[in-house]
């Protein structure tokens, strides 16, 4: 196949967004709108991606850049912004005559990838490509203006178009295909002689029949794969139909899903078989589902590893963030838990309801059961870790670690001030704040003595004056 760059339109303001971010930066899915565009032309090799920007360059510009270390993303700025036309011409500069230029919008962003591979094919490296689409209310969009025989003669914009060209529903969805060294002469062509005074991009078709270029419709059906954000609320639209989308995709693979139309993935999902998510869960960054996890209402979990048979119950919060978080086999965390970055649990670990755990390693059977901190700690088999115990690991200044060998039982409501080592098969008496390491098998308790002041009289109020 021909080499091909994409250009990407991504100028506009966004005023209906009513937002002092620019229109491509809103998120769909946890992702930019313009990155699930730049992320589709990644995943065709193009070989290189020119961002058209003009409203919020620099701001555009900046979060592409930090998100996007590849070496093909290019930036070429429109300034004023006059037109789709005109935004082309900037690009320009930019490309190689030798390739197929591929144009796309910002703010369009869940056009499939094998859409536009079937729109390199009908342009074949010779001719102009255009996707097209049946509205049934085309109004906005340019017009497909047919021959006789049916070939496309050209596009003609809403605001330009005469009542029988409005009448036609077939339209232009802004993407097409076209060598560039028949582009860039036709650029040179454009003028702004219509009902915006804007420079047409869509004017090329016009120009191609001009010079006996063959121009060809790609239709297809999705309307989604088309579909731009102009309001927020278009946005949430899209948003929808882009998770319904996954929740199918899913479920095809032989996930249980209670109710598709209650899920976000907001990155990547891998689920083995067996599978079960229950109502209102958000999936974000990459998450790996071993066989047979159940994951129950409610819960966020993000940037994990859960392992075959672990069960998550409702209202858990799971976020490795860089760090990651491992559950292991068979383990049962939640309801209402919180693992953070650096949690590394093993198999049969139990993680019961108000316990966080953060950066911290769990060995098999283990448990910390409710209302508990385990933080920068190193916890051995079989640990019972009683309800309302902490580790101090914060000095004001430096992170210390505890150490929990196995089989040690740590009773309720107690303190363990690191750096300090627990021997194995311990017992910590409940309520000990335990500042030194203890020995194994060893019993120990660090609490003042209890007293008792028989007939002991409670303080009064003093009686208003």
């Amino acid at each position: 196949m021909t080499a091909f760059d994409v250009v990407i339109m991504a100028a506009g303001k966004g005023t209906r967004m009513k937002s002092s971010m620019p229109k491509v930066l809103h998120r769909l899915a946890g992702k930019a709108l313009i990155q699930h565009v730049i992320d589709t032309a990644r995943t065709l090799n193009a070989r290189h991606t020119i961002v058209i920007t003009g409203h919020g360059a620099e701001q555009v510009e900046r979060a592409l850049t930090s998100d996007n270390t590849s070496d093909n993303l290019q930036f070429a700025r429109q300034m004023p912004q006059l037109g789709t036309g005109h935004a082309v011409q900037q690009a320009v500069p930019l490309l190689a005559d030798d390739g197929v230029v591929v144009v796309l919008s910002g703010d369009v962003p869940l056009t499939q990838a094998d859409t536009l591979q079937a729109l390199l094919k009908a342009c074949h490296g010779q001719q102009l490509a255009l996707l097209t689409i049946d509205f049934a209310d085309p109004t906005g969009y340019g017009r497909i203006v047919r021959s006789p025989k049916g070939d496309v003669h050209a596009i003609v914009e809403h605001k330009d178009a005469n009542e029988a060209q409005r009448a036609i529903q077939e339209v232009y969805s802004g993407i097409m295909a076209v060598p560039a060294k028949l582009l860039k002469p036709w650029l040179a062509r454009l003028d702004n002689h219509n009902a915006q005074q804007e420079f047409y991009l869509t004017d090329v078709v016009k120009f191609a029949q001009a010079d006996g270029v063959p121009v060809v419709a790609h239709k297809i059906k999705d309307a989604t794969q088309v579909a731009g954000v102009n309001s927020p609320t278009q946005l949430a639209e899209l948003e929808r139909a882009f998770q319904l989308r996954q929740a199918h995709a899913l479920m095809a693979d032989g996930v249980r899903i209670m109710d598709p139309a209650r899920l976000d993935v907001r990155g990547h999902l891998s689920c083995a078989q067996d599978v079960e998510i229950d109502v209102n869960c958000i999936f974000e960054g990459q998450v790996s589902l071993g066989q047979g996890v159940k994951i129950g209402a409610n819960c966020v979990i993000a940037n994990c590893t859960l392992e075959a048979g672990a069960v998550i119950h409702p209202f858990t919060h799971i976020d490795g963030e860089n760090l990651g978080v491992t559950v292991g086999e068979n383990a049962r965390i939640g309801p209402f838990a919180r693992l953070r970055p650096g949690a590394q649990l093993a198999e049969e670990v139990h993680i019961g309801n108000f316990v966080e755990v953060k950066n911290s390693t769990l060995a098999k059977g283990s448990k910390a059961n409710h209302l508990a901190y385990l933080g920068d700690a190193t916890v051995g088999e079989r640990v019972n870790y009683g309800a309302g115990s902490i580790t101090a690991n914060y000095d004001g200044a430096n992170k210390h670690r505890t150490v929990i060998e196995a089989d040690v039982h740590v009773g309720s409501n107690c303190v363990l001030v690191a750096p300090v080592t627990l021997g194995a098969g311990g017992t910590i008496g409940g309520g000990s704040t335990i500042t030194k390491s203890t020995e194994a098998g060893a019993l120990s308790v660090a609490r003042g003595k209890q007293i008792s002041l028989a007939n002991y009289k409670r303080p009064e109020k003093k009686a208003k004056p």
